[in-house]
């Protein structure tokens, strides 16, 4: 995160008290904060948008469906599998006698995440489902071109540190 820098805005006055409604009902702190988040959420669409199918992005797939669907989770799971590369982890939870629900974390190209969304979407038996679509946090204020803007590299294999007292 870098320095902050002050700059200043002007609104009609109506435009402000309703933008302060909001930002009072959604908990905000202030002002900068709810503008710093709208910011964010601008950058993180622009990157997607600019990049398209390409860019590399995090997302989460929530889906209910019907337990009782013949081969539903069946083919659930094999979608899962054929993209087990794409598949970060997956939330179960039993919702009522009828109705489950799925939370599966995904990471990779926004094209192949969308494919493998609206194949699970598209199964017979799921009632309802949504795509949520971000980007690593590093790539938000990072400029066009630029690989890795914070100047390390991240391995796929995992170490633990244990440090004693």
């Amino acid at each position: 995160m870098g320095d902050l820098l002050r700059f200043g805005v002007s609104a009609e006055e109506d435009l402000l008290e309703s933008f302060d409604r909001l930002i009072s009902k959604r908990g905000y702190p202030n002002r900068s904060e709810a503008l710093r988040d709208l910011m964010r959420d601008s950058l993180v669409q622009s990157r997607i948008e600019e990049q398209h199918d390409k860019a590399e992005v995090l997302g989460s797939l929530t889906l209910v469906y019907d337990h009782h669907a013949h081969d539903l989770a069946d083919r659930m799971a094999d979608l899962q599998h054929d993209n087990h590369g794409l598949v970060v982890s997956v939330l179960h939870v039993h919702i009522s006698h009828d109705d489950c629900m799925e939370v599966i974390v995904l990471r990779g190209l926004a094209g192949k995440i969308r494919s493998l969304a609206d194949s699970l979407l598209g199964l017979k038996g799921v009632k309802h489902g949504k795509l949520f679509v971000t980007v690593p946090s590093h790539s938000i204020t990072e400029r066009a071109g630029s690989s890795h803007a914070h100047g390390h590299t991240h391995n796929k294999s995992r170490r633990v540190a244990v440090v004693g007292k």
